[in-house]
């Protein structure tokens, strides 16, 4: 009876609350336009959920209108952001921010935030920033926004600047906001947002160029900045930002902020240490203005911002962070001449950015189911796709490539083992996983590359038998084509040393050849075999020519008539021109650690690379896939295999469909990814989406903020800490009454007992009751930026108490490379142990040095 009774006050102290709370300002959210979405709170698994925050059905009358809207967070546990999806459009929205606090300025289901009462009522912490039709934003591996329970952060608090009211002439209500992936599963880092802001800048009317600067010295922990987002308004031509280390300037990132204010990668990997120096610089121009432009709230005044997300270890976390001095002249005379050269933005670009918000944006995630059976595969060394879009398989069977392969003159040692008896090419359903046919056996050694040609025979190469194949795929085994002498590596045209890979052309049928382990070039044959012509590494500084280092993977460009290389152990991608071998461009990443195992090139769009990279001895970057816009260089997602890692992945394909199947000679395992809409990920620098189960219903929160705080967590978690125990607790009762029976003298005293935690369970229902109704008076306060932001209060970094030392641990260090030649090698180092990141253990450096007294 006792279990019964607390169960029983606890739901009179819920209901207590809502009816306390429950308000016509409150009822009237139901019947907006949004109306129509909202959805009960919903808890998917022990884990995983989201949250959708979104405004009421809004209809501004005023330009320059900001609108804020509280949402309680899920506070009977620690959760963590994962990933942030905007809902808005340019031609409505100016710009959205998340803030975090602990108490929203407001109790109203939506209030004027652009003044006197602001977002918080404590200091807010700034968690996702959106403009400009801006993509979804992911978070890597392991980061998270850390909310609820112990974060200090009880409620989300939504705020939207509405700046041009003549989008609303039609009097549509607005239901713009943002989709929250969220995990209560403990992340090992945190994530956060620092903000260097000017607030004093002055920009005279017609003046060509104005320099906006701010710059703070870091005096906390490290951090790790993985992403950035400029912001201006109109008159912004570029902004840049810096880490400062002994006078050396190193580059966080560059922007124009008219471009989509997403949260792009980080130049490369870095930290912000103890004694470092943050800076940024905004470039403005005047021209066109008749007056002066200060920094502030209005579409027609200016602002300048900087944002850098970045991680710190879960334990010593700061969510937030701010620089708004002014550096001084002195100091950025150093500043690097690129931060002064601004960005152009083409009409197209406006165009294509105008439409970016109703586009279908994806994200390559693994299936997982796939697939459906066990495809017994040996080490995989090579895929394809042939003219059916069927995926080939390359594999070893039984036969491994080890230390003792070969010896030191490059000619295979196990040769009395014979061929593999194995089935070597398996063709396999993309869309299942099923095998179609099967053939290669006796005739390989050690397979490497595969590529199938317009008439769908294969093209081969076995670093075991120093030969490039074209073999049949009719069944029969048959070799159409030898080029190179079987077991007999050699360095000139009708001799290879351990080929790698082959690239066709399919309009001409030439044949391109990486060659390979031994020799560093590219040889062109014709469809029949004969040799046409060679060449080596390419550069647009013929002072600083670097061979190639294992040209490991190549791709053939149709649209462009371009053949690419994976240049492995240089970690960079090199392109020629086909018919002359003339070199185009380089594309090399800090993000690929050094290592550049596999490409593939899709034409969709500007033209997309899909990349893997390798194992480095110290782990400088995780093993992942990249998708790489080919015109502008730049990562436009990353991916990686959900519940386990990739060991050592060693080719891939892209399919027409946007399918991307990877082969990995470590886990003897083909991978497939595919492009899921609205989880396009705008992190390029290491950034992959959290280990969450795929779920498309939202959690809608558009009830009444602060007051309904209790309501809403009766309905999500809590309730089901309240309904689960509900049969013992029957159970239990009726053994209590049956005892009662049994003793009648201790009735009276057992019922007493129970109804005093009944009587003071109820007593607090009404206590709290009272509390959330009683409404202090707001002092008036001048509308400006800083309102505007959320009341940011001078610089954060001074006054940090982080305890111990961000703890490094394997996979993010970030230290460099060694060369290694050998498949071997590399084999060799994946069978180190590994540990998932969940268990690993982490140690603190030293504290950083204190200021002297």
């Amino acid at each position: 009876m006792m279990g019964a009774s607390v169960l029983l006050g606890l739901l009179m102290a819920f209901v207590l609350q809502g009816h306390c709370t429950e308000s016509p300002s409150s009822r009237r959210l139901q019947e907006g336009d949004c109306a129509s979405r909202t959805k009960p709170p919903l808890l998917f698994n022990s884990h995983n959920f989201s949250m959708d925050l979104r405004m009421p059905g809004v209809s501004p009358s005023n330009s320059d209108t900001y609108l804020c809207m509280a949402f309680p967070v899920p506070t009977n546990q620690d959760s963590y952001i994962v990933d942030f999806i905007p809902h808005a459009s340019m031609n409505t929205v100016h710009h959205m921010i998340l803030f975090g606090c602990q108490s929203p300025s407001s109790a109203s289901s939506s209030w004027d935030c652009g003044g006197a009462l602001g977002t918080c009522k404590d200091d807010p912490s700034i968690m996702y920033a959106w403009a400009r039709n801006a993509p979804p934003t992911k978070l890597p591996k392991d980061v998270g926004f850390r909310v609820g329970k112990g974060s200090g952060m009880s409620y989300f608090v939504l705020q939207v600047h509405y700046g041009d009211v003549s989008a609303f002439r039609d009097h549509h209500r607005d239901c713009s906001g943002l989709t929250l992936r969220m995990t209560s599963k403990p992340q090992p880092f945190v994530a956060g947002i620092y903000l260097l802001m000017s607030v004093d800048t002055v920009i005279p009317p017609g003046k060509t160029v104005t320099n906006a600067d701010v710059a703070c010295d870091y005096a906390s922990y490290p951090i790790y900045p993985f992403a950035f987002r400029t912001h201006t308004h109109r008159l912004g031509k570029v902004v840049s930002g810096y880490r400062i280390r002994n006078g050396k300037w190193t580059l966080i990132g560059r922007q124009s902020p008219q471009l989509p204010q997403a949260f792009y990668p980080v130049n490369t990997e870095l930290s912000v240490q103890y004694g470092d120096t943050v800076a940024a610089r905004c470039v403005f121009t005047g021209e066109g203005r008749t007056s002066e432009t200060v920094i502030g709230g209005t579409s027609d005044d200016e602002m300048c911002n900087f944002y850098m997300m970045y991680y710190m270890d879960r334990r010593h976390a700061v969510p937030f962070m701010s620089c708004m001095e002014s550096g001084s002249r002195e100091q950025f005379r150093h500043i690097p001449a690129e931060a002064n050269v601004p960005i152009a933005v083409s009409p197209d670009q406006m165009s294509s950015m105008m439409h970016m918000g109703h586009a279908a944006d994806y994200h390559l995630e693994q299936v997982t189911d796939w697939p459906e059976g066990n495809l017994q595969l040996g080490q995989v060394s090579g895929l394809a796709l042939d003219s059916d879009s069927n995926l080939v398989i390359f594999h070893r069977g039984d036969h491994h490539w080890d230390l003792d392969s070969f010896d030191g003159r490059a000619r295979y040692q196990h040769r009395s083992l014979g061929p593999i008896q194995q089935s070597a090419i398996l063709v396999v359903d993309p869309a299942k996983g099923r095998i179609l046919k099967a053939s290669g056996r006796n005739m390989f050694y050690l397979p490497h590359g595969i590529t199938a040609d317009r008439d769908n025979n294969y093209w081969v190469t076995d670093v075991a038998l120093h030969q490039v194949l074209k073999v049949s795929s009719d069944g029969r085994d048959r070799t159409l084509l030898a080029l190179g002498e079987a077991f007999t590596p050699g360095s000139d045209s009708s001799h290879f040393c351990q080929p790698t890979d082959v690239a066709i052309d399919p309009h001409t049928g030439n044949v391109f050849v990486s060659d390979g382990y031994c020799n560093a070039r590219i040889l062109k044959f014709s469809a029949d075999g004969k040799y046409l012509s060679q060449w080596g590494a390419g550069s647009l500084d013929r002072r600083q020519r670097a061979r190639f280092q294992i040209p490991h993977s190549l791709a053939f460009l149709s649209d462009r008539r371009e053949v690419c290389v994976a240049d492995r152990e240089n970690g960079r991608i090199q392109c020629f021109i086909a018919d002359t071998g003339e070199f185009v461009k380089e594309i090399k990443k800090e993000e690929f650690g050094g290592k550049v195992f596999a490409i593939s090139y899709s034409p969709a769009g500007d033209g997309l690379i899909y990349a893997v990279n390798g194992d480095s001895p110290y782990h400088s970057a995780p093993l992942r896939g990249f998708v790489i816009n080919y015109t502008s260089r730049e990562i436009l997602d990353t991916f990686s295999p959900k519940r386990k890692d990739f060991k050592m992945p060693h080719d891939l394909v892209g399919g027409p469909d946007g399918s991307v199947f990877v082969g990995d000679a470590g886990s003897e395992e083909v991978f497939k990814f595919s492009a899921e809409k609205s989880h396009r990920s705008v992190k390029k620098a290491g950034i992959q989406v959290q280990e969450l189960e795929e779920v498309e219903a939202f959690i809608q929160t558009r009830v009444k903020p602060q007051r309904n705080t209790s309501h809403v967590a009766a309905a999500g978690p809590e309730k089901q800490t309240v309904d689960k125990p509900s049969l013992p607790v029957v159970q239990e009762e009726k053994k209590t009454v049956k005892a009662g029976r049994e003793n009648g003298a201790m009735a009276a005293v057992i019922i007493t007992l129970l109804l005093l935690p009944l009587l003071l369970v109820v007593i607090i229902g009404v206590f709290v009751c009272w509390r959330r109704n009683r409404h202090g008076d707001q002092k008036a306060e001048p509308r400006s930026v800083v309102g505007i932001l959320g009341r940011i209060k001078g610089k954060a970094v001074g006054g940090l108490n982080l305890g111990n030392f961000f703890a490094s641990h394997r996979g993010y260090t970030r230290q460099g490379f060694d060369q290694l030649s050998t498949e071997g090698s590399d084999q060799e180092r994946n069978m180190e142990d590994s540990s998932d990141s969940d268990n690993e253990e982490y140690s603190a450096p030293p504290l950083p040095p204190q200021p002297a007294s």
